[in-house]
């Protein structure tokens, strides 16, 4: 199932395996504020998307994993304008409906430049690994 959103923002899944996920994002000019860097919602976003996303891995093909997030934090530490830029999530701890993860978005550099946190809600039988048919 492709994702509206993640072809408007343009991130892709760069590594995913059980419990651990890293996305990356080309820095374009649409992902800037009016200061000239990264908006905090792009940020946001990757936090949202990977803290979600780590807790997803499916170990059957054709099926798919689904979350909704019910909360999250962000702090930015950082800024950026150019190059790409890494949201790395890792679930830490849950149940059979809700896990908790950690995210930290770095630039280039490996300098973190944001760090978040999401609770998210498994989707009918995405707590399972094997997920459901997509």
């Amino acid at each position: 199932m492709q994702s509206g959103f993640k072809e408007l923002l343009g991130h892709r899944v760069a590594h995913w395996e059980a419990d651990r996920v890293a996305i990356e994002l080309d820095i374009g000019p649409q992902h800037h504020n009016r200061a000239g860097t990264v908006h905090g919602g792009v940020l946001a976003a990757l936090i949202d998307v990977a803290g979600a996303l780590c807790g997803l891995y499916c170990e059957t093909p054709g099926h798919v994993r689904k979350a909704i997030t019910l909360s999250l934090t962000s702090n930015f530490t950082g800024r950026t304008s150019t190059g790409r830029i890494s949201a790395v999530g890792h679930k830490r701890a849950g149940g059979t409906s809700i896990y908790f993860s950690s995210v930290e978005v770095t630039n280039e550099l490996g300098q973190i430049i944001a760090l978040g946190e999401t609770v998210n809600r498994y989707g009918k039988g995405s707590a399972n690994a094997h997920g459901v048919p997509a």
